[in-house]
């Protein structure tokens, strides 16, 4: 092949000829060249966003100084946080964040008209790919109607969402959306959207190539970064923003090195890898930073296991967990399908551009750390974070202790005798190992028998998530795990609620060709779905009698996950501890269906002659792994599957919809509703206000996810949103879960704070969404900011560290709003959730000089003021006044973070979209 670059008449600007293509690129060299700076150290992924600032340099937004300070960057060790204008070549969006990003767009379509505009001046500018994957839910599982029921089961709940995200695709120019049962957002993206560089025409009909770069609205966005594709999780509101052409205000970040040497060793997975990862740089301390992974490992690393530790990003705190372009960068793009010509010109561009990892590759880091993946050892995470990383040798004591702690930490009877109400007799009590009085059981009956539970009974066990059902190299070992264990008369526990959920329709064709997927089904991991299922809360009911059992006899209930997320109250209602773990491991731990058992020795059952059957018996090595993904996982594979991405089956082509410019709010809906965001809004913006006399609404503590600030999957009649949706009609069956109603903002703000596991530290040992209304008297959260909202009153919330960890949800933002919270002072903030809440008018505070929640004594009952706001700047330190019940006022400073200029412009005018629709307004 060859290669020529010459010199455009720009300064920056090349020529690149790759066969018979011509295409214009932005030069690093050239920069330099032109006095600029030397960047030839910049890490990889930092070069990305350095091309960003000299493809839109325009001397307003982008300056010469700008693109200096990455050579100020490496000069000055890692370290150079100035704040910069970037843009990102498009947009990913999944249903539950993407549904309220339309609602949103569609709200802007009226609110521009109500200032005397045009409806099409709202359209996204960045292409927008919409996957719908997090509707579908397990209700049917075991058996081979599972998919088809679960699917038509779908449709019957989403129908109205479905018709409006399809009026979406229809009025929008660069908006398309990928239908129900094709698989998973990240998944779908890294086989098929992304490209590794990108091409587009430039105003004068020039073909420019540039890094492939994305955000999504999605936390896990970030599994594309194993493709060499920079990209992150962002909130809706920040997505909206940057596809309506503004740009994303953020900080050069500081980039830590991972290096990683070694290989894996016999017994060990990729999943194995991530784990310890997370827990790596959790206790290194990566929030707000980028990570790009480098060394000689990498060699040894396949793109499949390199998105596996990208996809956890969010897990380890990280903005992102890159991976530079190299040989198996392109291996990748040729096995998924990609455009020959597109792949010699990822080659060449990245070559000619700095972009490529070889032999030689050694940039400068803000910091660096190391990990020998021949030390990797076979692993779990949980019970409720995925940084709680437990050796597997040691997971069985490791739960008794979890359990010994709950036990401990309140009143129980732990060897109560308990009454066997089913007929039959009762079961004879089975030994737990580690119980020592700690463990409670129960006994259920059922259709498949009579049978003990207790503490640590694995209730789910779900093959799910992006994670690693894009990753053939587990999910084919998953399927030999079945193979050994039918072979040998094994069955899952009946107990156990097993599934199997791929992130894309390529993984049936691969398990259907090695034969593997009818050993999945000997032991009921049937497919139920294409979707996130279990790992985003849609692992759908338990049998009523096994979660009868639990909750009548306070069980800790177990799920076993190959999924990345397994925060408190997220996978299950009944379900207490969750663990994540590889898909290998999600099979074997059905078969014993216990968390209690060491399941690196003990037996995991017995054989048709009565022999103990161990883990090591159904085990497959690497090498038969790596035989059957070389014979079964195929270039025809992926062409085939996504020939017609986005047509979608007869039903997706069978939903209705009206061809019209703004939407036609259906005024009996209940899962998408006209949101009050622009309604009455002036042409110009306000001012800031102080926070005067606000009373507290929570005090949380650490660690709280966005998942408890607004949690995603099923509620009950008696919470709030649930008695709204009754006094509409709905009855209990078609409730479905919050994250499907985010397109109604009714049902979101009485879901915020709602998450059955969150302690608001205002109430003694109370968990559930409840707080002090003003009369001093338990209420609901929600009840209790409408008492609030009734007499003008404004809201605080006080919070611990890592304060919105987790998913990249909108709705936490939204609905902290909503409430009527003006501001949230925490210890720290995780990234996204920090931008949501400006994004929505929500000033995010840090306690700074030692001072916490814990050291103040804050109990709730304080009124809080906050001065300054009115002449604020960004990162500026500030006076709260605390005063309390007995009327004594303490004076703190707490750091406002309002990072940067625009941010301070965003909550002058309410919140982004505001800004943007005010600016569009202006512009007309």
């Amino acid at each position: 092949m060859t290669v020529t670059v010459g010199t455009d008449t720009a300064k920056t600007r090349k020529t690149l000829t790759v066969g018979d293509q011509s295409v214009s690129y932005y030069s690093i060299d050239a920069a330099t060249q032109a006095g600029l700076g030397d960047f030839s150290k910049l890490p990889a992924a930092l070069k990305v966003v350095l091309e960003n600032m000299l493809r839109f340099e325009d001397g307003k937004t982008v300056t010469v100084d700008d693109i200096k300070a990455f050579a100020e960057w490496a000069t000055l060790g890692g370290k150079n946080p100035r704040e910069i204008a970037y843009r990102p070549a498009r947009v990913l969006m999944q249903d539950f964040t993407g549904v309220p990003a339309v609602v949103d767009l569609a709200a802007m379509r009226d609110g521009i008209v109500a200032l005397g505009g045009d409806a099409q001046q709202i359209n996204p500018l960045a292409p927008v790919d919409l996957v719908i994957d997090h509707s579908v839910m397990i209700d049917e599982f075991g058996n081979p109607r599972a998919f088809q029921m679960n699917v038509d089961r779908e449709y019957e709940r989403n129908m109205e969402r479905y018709q409006f995200l399809k009026w979406g695709q229809n009025a929008f120019n660069n908006f398309r959306v990928v239908p129900p049962g094709t698989g998973i957002c990240h998944q779908v993206n890294l086989e098929y959207l992304a490209q590794t560089v990108w091409t587009d025409t430039d105003q004068n009909g020039e073909t420019v190539a540039y890094p492939d770069t994305l955000v999504g609205t999605d936390s896990h966005t970030t599994m594309v970064n194993g493709l060499a594709v920079l990209g992150w999780g962002v909130g809706g509101i920040e997505a909206e923003a940057a596809m309506l052409g503004q740009p994303i205000s953020m900080l050069i970040p500081e980039v830590v090195g991972f290096k990683l040497t070694g290989e894996m060793t016999e017994g060990t997975t990729a999943t194995d890898l991530v784990l310890k990862v997370v827990e790596l740089l959790r206790e290194k301390g990566v929030v707000s930073k980028f990570v790009e992974f480098y060394g000689p490992g990498l060699d040894h690393l396949p793109l499949a296991d390199r998105a596996t530790i990208g996809n956890m990003a969010p897990e380890y705190g990280a903005t992102c967990g890159y991976f530079p372009i190299d040989d198996e960068t392109l291996k990748y793009l040729r096995l998924t399908g990609r455009d020959e010509d597109r792949i010699a010109l990822v080659e060449a561009y990245a070559k000619a551009n700095g972009f490529w990892r070889d032999a030689d590759y050694a940039p400068v880091y803000t910091d660096t750390l190391e990990l020998d993946m021949g030390t990797v050892v076979p692993a779990i995470s949980g019970p409720k974070r995925p940084q709680d990383h437990i050796n597997l040798d040691i997971a069985g004591t490791a739960f008794g202790q979890y359990v010994k702690g709950i036990r401990e930490g309140k009143d129980t009877s732990a060897n109560a005798e308990i009454r066997w109400e089913g007929e039959g007799g009762q079961p004879e009590p089975r030994d737990i190992p580690g119980d020592e009085g700690h463990h409670k059981r129960g006994y259920v009956q059922t259709d498949d028998g009579n049978y003990q539970l207790h503490d640590g009974s694995i209730v789910i066990a779900s093959i799910t998530s992006c994670t690693n059902t894009s990753n053939p190299y587990v999910m084919i070992g998953a399927g030999l795990v079945a193979r050994k264990a039918r072979a040998l008369g094994l069955t899952r526990k009946p107990w156990v609620k097993t599934s199997l959920a791929p992130g894309s329709q390529v993984v049936t064709e691969y398990l259907e060709a090695a034969g593997l997927q009818e050993d999945l089904d000997a032991l009921d991991f049937h497919l139920v779905g294409y979707g996130c299922t279990t790992c985003i809360g849609n692992s759908g009911p338990l049998e009523p009698a096994i979660s009868k059992a639990i909750n009548d006899y306070d069980l800790i209930g177990v799920s076993v996950l190959s999924g990345n997320r397994n925060f408190e109250g997220r996978i299950s209602p009944d379900v207490r501890a969750n663990y994540l773990a590889s898909p290998p491991l999600v099979v074997a731990y059905a078969l014993v269906g216990d968390m209690n058992v060491d399941i690196t020795k003990d037996a995991l059952g017995q054989d048709k002659d009565g022999n103990d059957v161990f883990l090591k018996d159904i085990w497959p090595t690497q090498k038969e792994i790596a035989d059957l993904v070389e014979k079964t996982v195929t270039r025809e594979a992926f062409m085939s599957k996504y020939a017609d991405v986005f047509k979608g089956d007869e039903k997706w082509q069978a939903v209705e919809v009206v061809d019209s410019e703004t939407y036609n709010w259906p005024p009996q809906s209940t899962y998408v509703q006209n949101p009050p965001y622009f309604k009455g809004m002036s042409k110009d913006a306000g001012t800031i206000h102080n926070v005067k006399d606000a009373k507290v609404l929570a005090v949380l503590g650490d660690m709280v996810t966005t998942d408890h600030i607004s949690p995603a999957g099923s509620f009950k009649e008696t919470s709030p949103a649930g008695q709204y949706l009754l006094e509409h009609q709905v009855p209990v069956r078609e409730f479905n879960s919050y994250g499907s109603r985010r397109g109604n903002h009714e049902v979101m703000m009485r879901g915020t704070f709602a998450n059955i596991r969150i302690k608001n530290e205002m109430l003694d040992g109370v968990e559930g969404g409840y707080t002090k209304g003003p009369d001093g008297n338990q209420t609901s959260i929600f009840d209790a900011a409408m008492a609030y909202e009734e007499t003008g009153t404004p809201l605080v919330i006080f919070a611990g560290e890592q304060y919105g960890a987790g998913s990249s949800r909108d709705w936490a933002a939204k609905g902290t709003a909503l409430l009527g919270v003006k501001a949230v002072i925490a210890e720290n903030f995780e990234r996204i959730h920090r931008s949501n809440l400006v994004g929505m008018g929500v000033i995010p505070f840090e306690f700074t000089n030692g001072d916490t929640r814990k050291t103040l004594g804050l109990t709730g009952e304080e009124t809080v003021s906050i001065d300054g706001l009115d002449t604020i700047k960004p990162l500026e330190v500030v006076k709260a006044h605390i005063t309390t019940a007995d009327g004594t006022t303490k004076t703190i400073d707490i750091k406002c973070r309002i990072d940067t200029a625009i941010e301070i412009e965003y909550i002058e005018h309410g919140g982004v979209l505001h800004y943007v629709l005010r600016d569009l307004a202006k512009a007309q």
